[in-house]
């Protein structure tokens, strides 16, 4: 299995969070072993998220990267909210979600 990890230096429960986030996106997209995954936290502006958001990059082998986001630092991300950000990497998905609740609708 490979991990890419964005932040140098990174250690303890944002490590652990990462590799824990990482591991489960594997698990919920069925990715093949080639395949990498990374998962980082960056600063966001929009009060929703609290000042900081997760962002998740699955990058496969012959196909283009896809993205999706959390709202939330990485520490806070449960499952179930990284479960509705990965829904559209599904197949037959195609947007990128934020892992929050939908209020009309759209993504």
């Amino acid at each position: 299995m490979r991990l890419f990890m964005r932040r140098r230096g990174e250690a303890g429960p944002a490590l652990d969070a990462s590799r824990t986030l990482a591991d489960l996106v594997r698990t919920t997209l069925s990715l093949e072993e080639e395949a990498t995954v990374s998962v980082s936290e960056i600063s966001c502006g929009d009060p929703a998220c609290g000042g900081a958001e997760t962002v998740v990059l699955v990058m496969r082998p012959g196909r283009r990267t896809e993205a999706a986001k959390v709202l939330m630092p990485m520490g806070q991300v449960t499952p179930e909210a990284l479960l509705a950000a990965l829904k559209p990497l599904m197949p037959g998905e195609t947007a990128v979600s934020t892992g929050l609740p939908q209020e009309d609708g759209r993504v």
